[in-house]
């Protein structure tokens, strides 16, 4: 995205933008437009609002490092984009946990209809892993369906956070969050140890 005039690129201007391109189902090899990162990194957005752009731009590793930071209750939202990610990567059973663990919120359940769209994620991302390893399925439908679901994300961190600069995300509601000492000690043996980061 180029700019004509001397103003500075806007959520609008950005999001609008971003809805021309494809959307992300299968794994991108690059991001879109590698020149709209610092630009969305400049709008100082929420976190979340902020990753759900860099998803829209294929831009992953941007909104996995957002993501990553919004991993536990009450980050909802980062936690459902995790999970956007993992499915566009082709890590569906991550995707599905990641799912799994936000059906009840608010935001998925924008996302899906309610209490009773609650399975309709996890159907989704089977669908989309049937067309990646099996070929079957409709590519068009899935990617307008992929688009839908983000745009929901995006809306739903619209009207609950805004599109306002949030110059600490650190203490942005919804955002990084501390981990409990129970997620501390899963990271400290995924690092150091063979631990995996769930109980099962």
């Amino acid at each position: 995205m180029s700019t004509t005039s001397s103003s500075p690129p806007t959520f609008n201007s950005i999001y609008a933008h971003l809805l021309t391109l494809p959307a992300p189902l299968l794994p991108p090899g690059k991001s879109h437009t590698p020149s709209l990162t610092p630009q969305i990194a400049a709008l100082s957005l929420h976190p979340a609002l902020e990753a759900a752009l860099h998803i829209l731009n294929h831009d992953l590793p941007s909104a996995h490092f957002l993501a990553r930071h919004m991993e536990s209750a009450p980050a909802y939202e980062g936690m459902y984009l995790h999970g956007i990610l993992h499915r566009i990567e082709g890590d569906y059973d991550n995707a599905r946990a990641w799912y799994a663990d936000v059906a009840q919120s608010d935001v998925y359940q924008k996302a899906w209809g309610g209490v009773e769209g609650q399975d309709k994620g996890i159907e989704f991302i089977g669908k989309i892993e049937r067309l990646k390893k099996e070929g079957e399925g409709d590519q068009g439908a899935l990617e307008d369906e992929s688009l839908r679901e983000i745009k929901a994300v995006v809306e739903w961190c619209v009207e609950k956070f805004g599109t306002g600069t949030v110059v600490d995300a650190t203490s942005a509601p919804g955002a990084w969050v501390r981990p409990s000492e129970k997620v501390k000690k899963i990271g400290e043996d995924q690092v150091s140890g063979d631990a995996g980061a769930r109980d099962f």
